[in-house]
């Protein structure tokens, strides 16, 4: 039993307290822009002012910080040599993120007529955030910084990965995503040792 709880936190709950740590600082950000965009923090009547753009802009403030956290702490061991590509798959997840955040917001507010501060941070910042934190986890953790993805680009591991066919990449990255990075690896020199 206490292994497996040891496991459990190794491989899961780890990742969620940085992960959380993180995300409250993002959310932090998120909150302050959009209302300081609400309330009109660099004049009225241009495009920031409304709703959504201000959501976007918040969320793309709070994806360079969260990118920053994540890189360097929650997933630190799961970095990759190749950071702009990093970068560019945690901003896809981000944005998938942020459609789920304006989604809600524009329910909320276009569709339903909650239109007051109130409704627009209850909708955004609260089921958007909520229901866009679950799927960029489970992006980030299983598909940025997947264990079988953090081999730096000039490595025997990337090397040697391309004389695996298309179901034995799938095999490992399946493999991964119940492993701690010892498994892991120990699974990935097994399966070179084969070829």
């Amino acid at each position: 039993m206490i292994a497996f709880v040891s496991r459990v936190y190794d491989q899961l709950l780890r990742y969620l307290f940085k992960f959380g740590v993180v995300g409250a600082i993002g959310f932090v950000v998120d909150f302050a822009v959009f209302n300081w965009l609400l309330i009109n923090g660099i004049g009225n009547d241009h495009f920031l002012s409304g709703p959504l753009w201000a959501k976007v802009v918040a969320v793309a403030v709070a994806t360079v910080v969260t990118w920053f956290g994540n890189r360097y702490w929650t997933f630190r061991e799961h970095r990759r040599a190749n950071y702009l590509r990093e970068l560019l798959e945690f901003s896809v997840v981000a944005v998938s993120g942020l459609l789920i955040n304006l989604l809600c917001l524009w329910v909320s507010h276009y569709v339903l007529g909650f239109q007051s501060l109130l409704a627009d941070n209850i909708s955004s910042q609260l089921i958007g955030t909520v229901l866009a934190t679950i799927f960029r986890f489970a992006l980030y953790r299983y598909w940025v910084f997947a264990h079988h993805r953090t081999a730096p680009a000039d490595s025997d591991a990337e090397r040697d990965s391309d004389h695996l066919d298309a179901e034995q990449k799938a095999e490992v990255g399946a493999a991964a995503l119940f492993e701690d990075d010892a498994a892991a690896q120990a699974e990935a020199a097994r399966k070179r040792r084969h070829l």
